[in-house]
């Protein structure tokens, strides 16, 4: 082609910039190249090709030659402009930010330019230098849609969330279409608890970008926040159907599987959100709270360990370590934990709930106290606070305080099953039992439930419906003294003409058969029989609309195996002083396992009188073990207690049984024994108040702390009655 063929350098410009325009960048690119091929300084073919570059993501390239096209000529504030958000890409914030200055040094309304350098100064993190540039970006150019959206993410960024909002509905007045608007207006929405308000941003956003993955995970988030679990699962799972790396949405995913009580799900969608992403601190946190749901204590420790490595001031991981090191029953760490979590955030109530329950758990009532009402008054309408701090009072015998603190909780959460269920044990313990049984049914709305309810096909009896001719199957549910307790009500099927089948635990089984009355016994796994209608055990007092007047209380109603009574007596030889059957503590994972047990030692001023001192559990924990060694005239059986046969058989041969709150004590009293029950300050609800009797237990005599925590007392009230016996 000869030259005179060739078009001027000014159409060729013209021709590159139409295709630029329309998006057709490597074509444009090719003939900004071919201007500059003919000649190599023409200043806007060089600034355009640096453009395309830098449109192309081939950043260092555009700075390459933005810097060229401005060495010839410096007073292009596009190039300044468009070099600035190179730079900004490349990491290099001070060079962009003053890039974008020299550009507004020329021209000063230059819209873009403060916005571009808003997002500079926002990527650097100086978010109120960024707002702003972003400020004077709108002032320039009135409804800049870009300007105001980037105004709104920069405010959400600092907790600004009402004015974010504000700025998002600016933005959308603009571009109404815009569903990555619509989904961080949605994002600020919720920051302000505005969860209907973010759902319907939410909604917006996938209606017009169905396809949008972030936006199905924070839509999960907002329905996860209005208690709407299930449909939160759905919805991550539609934004990992999108993008199945999605690690963010694996991490929330788990907290509402969490909520649902599907804890193996809910660590096992977090164990997917750390591998894909091991440095996600927030993951690691969550994971760590599954874990701890899933009662794999010492992992969850060491998962939120993980979380606060990779961010020292998370405040949700110290908070979660602290829960899990609590259920450890390591109280002091947790409180150090809970800590660590308010320095890292002003204002964390959550943090100052729970370490209320810690030291609680310690004891220290008077300051738990103040914790929950430090939560109380960061978090209006705090529930959870309200029900803890009931629990604290309950448990200094503040019972009106209590009772008035559960019913705060429960008028701000009518849901509330932590301050439904402890309301009731409450009343239960102050002989209130018509509400008290009824309140004693939320039980399975716990937050802290030990085991999802049995499901069964056949309905609940709860003592409406007429039963005879008809079959109910009554099982066991929580620990072996309240089966023990609460079988008492077996016999009275009879009367009622239904036939009882008792589902029993293994360690009961030879037990509960010396029921009297017609009943199938049948043990816990075994294949059930066919049944028209069922009741845990723990519910019969309600269904049987138990008052204080008409307990079931025809004792004994457990008996012993002849042969096993006579094997033990001759085990035991000729009595020939008093015998005493000893329990000092439970099962070590019980709830209240600290305010209910001792250790051997709290007997010491008892174990000296002139007596003969039997064990009676089964189990000798180590510390105690070690312990006996003082106190040889105490003597244990532990070791052939095979069943609560053999246990019956011997405190069956006790003159006197003294015992802690725990399953020994049950036995012995419905088997009609003489049994001393040892009680904290503030015992479990059946034992009531202010009272040394039971009206469950004929036989038993109650000594009851005089004030938390004193235990020498009671055992010297004991040794004291024992020596007068």
């Amino acid at each position: 082609m000869n030259s005179e063929a060739l078009p001027d350098l000014s159409s060729l410009l013209d021709q590159g910039i139409a295709l630029h325009q329309a998006g057709k960048l490597e074509d444009a690119a090719r003939i900004y190249t071919a201007v500059l091929g003919r000649d190599p300084d023409q200043i806007d073919a060089l600034t355009l090709l640096g453009t395309v570059a830098m449109q192309r993501g081939n950043r260092h390239e555009a700075v390459r030659l933005l810097d060229a096209s401005l060495q010839r000529n410096s007073r292009q504030p596009s190039a300044w402009n468009n070099r600035g958000i190179a730079l900004k890409d490349l990491a290099r914030y001070d060079e962009s930010i003053a890039s974008f200055d020299r550009a507004l040094a020329l021209e000063p309304d230059y819209a873009e330019a403060h916005c571009n350098r808003g997002n500079a100064l926002h990527a650097q993190g100086r978010l109120v230098d960024a707002i702003a540039s972003f400020e004077r970006a709108i002032a320039a150019r009135p409804g800049y849609a870009r300007a105001l959206a980037n105004r709104g993410n920069a405010l959400a960024d600092l907790g600004r969330f009402a004015e974010a909002v504000v700025s998002y509905d600016q933005a959308l007045a603009a571009n109404p279409d815009d569903p990555e608007l619509h989904c961080n207006r949605g994002i600020a929405a919720s920051g302000l608890g505005r969860h209907e308000d973010a759902l319907a941003s939410f909604d917006r956003a996938v209606a017009l970008a169905p396809d949008y993955a972030e936006a199905h995970s924070n839509r999960g988030n907002a329905l996860h926040d209005l208690g709407r679990h299930a449909d939160a699962v759905a919805s991550f799972d539609r934004a990992l159907a999108l993008r199945a790396d999605y690690a963010e949405a694996w991490s929330n995913r788990g907290i509402a599987l969490r909520d649902l009580h599907r804890c193996d799900e809910a660590v096992a969608s977090l164990d997917r959100a750390v591998a894909l992403k091991p440095d996600l601190a927030e993951a690691w946190s969550n994971r760590g709270a599954a874990l701890r749901d899933a009662k794999r204590y010492a992992e969850a420790v060491a998962s939120c360990d993980k979380a606060i490595a990779l961010k020292p001031d998370h405040a949700e991981a110290w908070c979660n370590r602290g829960n899990a090191l609590n259920d450890m029953r390591r109280h002091d760490e947790a409180i150090a934990s809970y800590d660590r979590a308010i320095a890292s955030r002003r204002g964390y109530a959550d943090a100052f709930s729970n370490r209320g329950n810690a030291l609680a758990n310690l004891g220290r009532h008077d300051e738990a106290l103040a914790s929950f009402d430090a939560a109380i008054d960061l978090k209006h309408g705090y529930a959870d606070a309200f029900s803890n701090r009931g629990n604290a009072l309950a448990d200094l015998a503040r019972d009106a305080e209590a009772l008035a603190s559960y019913d705060e909780a429960i008028a701000l959460d009518p849901a509330h099953g932590d301050a439904h269920w402890n309301k009731g044990l409450l009343l239960l313990r102050l002989g209130q039992y018509e509400e008290g049984w009824k309140l004693y049914e939320w039980r399975w709305k716990r937050s802290d439930l030990p085991h999802p309810p049995r499901r069964f096909r056949q309905p609940l009896w709860l003592g409406e419906e007429d039963l005879a001719g008809k079959t109910i199957l009554l099982h066991a549910e929580q620990g072996l003294g309240d089966t023990i307790q609460f079988c008492r009500y077996v016999p009275l099927f009879a009367k009622l003409g239904a036939r009882a089948v008792l589902e029993s635990p293994a360690p009961l089984a030879g037990l509960l058969a010396t029921l009297a009355g017609p009943m199938q016994l049948i043990g816990e796994g075994a294949t059930l029989p066919e049944f028209d209608y069922q009741c845990p055990l723990p519910s019969l007092p309600r269904a049987f609309r138990t008052t204080l007047d008409t307990i079931p209380a025809d004792i004994p109603y457990l008996g012993v195996d002849p042969q096993k009574r006579a094997q033990w007596r001759a085990r035991l030889g000729e009595r020939t002083r008093p015998r005493i059957g000893l329990a000092w503590s439970g099962r070590p994972s019980h709830r209240n396992d600290r305010n209910r047990s001792v250790d051997v030692a709290t007997l010491a001023p008892m174990l000296g009188l002139d007596a003969e001192f039997h064990c009676v559990q089964k189990d000798v924990r180590p510390a105690d073990r070690q312990a006996l060694a003082v106190f040889p005239g105490l003597r244990l059986h532990d070791a052939d207690l095979i069943d609560f046969t053999d246990t019956a058989a011997l405190v069956d041969a006790m003159d006197i049984v003294v015992s802690v709150d725990t399953s020994a004590a049950h036995l012995a009293a419905a088997l009609g024994r003489p049994t001393w029950i040892l009680l904290p300050f503030a015992p479990d609800f059946r034992w009531l108040s202010g009272r040394d009797d039971s009206p469950w237990y004929p036989t038993v005599r109650l000594f009851r702390q005089p004030r938390p925590g004193d235990w020498a007392s009671v055992v010297a009230a004991v040794a004291a009655a024992i020596a007068k016996r």
